[in-house]
């Protein structure tokens, strides 16, 4: 099979920085595609999002939860005895702009080791936050995803390793907790992306991919991106292939010549 066989979407939060985070949607379309995803959005107003995706008749693969300043350096709130609050109260604000437009993944970044010897208690209340938000998420019919992050660039992050996000995942014991699988990351942090694939595909939910080490898109690094794709499909992944890469390019738009135009369009899981 070929990389043609998957469906795409682009992050707009990480994508098309040239222009105004709500002008990306009809770029997106422009360029060809069918589906976005997003982290949170950094304090624009929830109905002029909702507007300019629907406006740009795109799909939304993924949103992420509120992790807090992510420019700041945090990565995630749910593990942080003193800001899991703000999780919670995001939780239901999510939900609903998930299920407003469509989309049935959510993904939670776990956040930061607080202080040495903290480790086992913030897995602790991480575990118990993320069941929490699942037991919300089925009620509408979606997932909550959980995603390894390399250290190199994040910090002391709590999951590193597809091993140790996969035990986590296990641990909530929900069925609707799956793995967000981020190739760049994992490049960075085990390499093996191709085995790994083969080992967990039945509890991933989600793919996100960037070359490795720049975090450019596809061909700008040291990742087999053609075997990498075929390999996916190969396994009957259904779900979208985020585009979660930073341009090396001055226009994004350019930055596709990877992909060729049909291989961006929408098809079906």
């Amino acid at each position: 099979m070929s990389r043609t066989s998957l469906r795409y979407a682009v992050n707009v939060s990480i994508l098309f920085r040239e222009v105004p985070f709500l002008e990306r949607f009809a770029r997106v379309r422009a360029a060809g595609f069918g589906a976005v995803e997003f982290w949170w959005p950094a304090g624009e107003d929830l109905s002029v999002v909702r507007a300019a995706v629907r406006e740009a008749d795109l799909a939304v693969a993924l949103i992420n939860f509120d992790a807090g300043d992510m420019p700041a350096g945090d990565r995630g709130l749910l593990s942080d005895p003193d800001r899991c609050g703000r999780f919670r109260d995001n939780v239901p604000v999510a939900l609903e702009l998930a299920r407003d437009l469509g989309c049935r993944r959510l993904n939670a970044l776990v956040g930061l080791e607080l202080a040495p010897g903290r480790r086992t208690e913030q897995l602790a209340l991480a575990q118990e936050s993320v069941g929490w938000a699942a037991d919300q998420a089925a009620a509408v019919g979606a997932e909550v995803l959980i995603e390894a992050v390399n250290t190199f660039e994040n910090g002391p992050y709590l999951l590193s390793t597809t091993r140790d996000a996969a035990t986590f995942v296990r641990s909530v014991g929900r069925a609707n907790v799956k793995l967000q699988y981020d190739a760049y990351h994992m490049q960075r942090m085990e390499g093996n992306l191709v085995a790994t694939l083969r080992e967990h595909i039945a509890e991933i939910g989600h793919v996100q991919i960037a070359d490795s080490p720049g975090r450019g898109e596809p061909g700008t690094g040291e990742i087999n991106y053609p075997f990498v794709l075929a390999a996916l499909a190969e396994l009957g992944y259904g779900g979208y292939v985020g585009l979660e890469y930073a341009p090396t390019t001055a226009a994004t738009e350019d930055s596709f010549a990877w992909l060729p135009e049909p291989a961006r369009k929408e098809r079906s899981a």
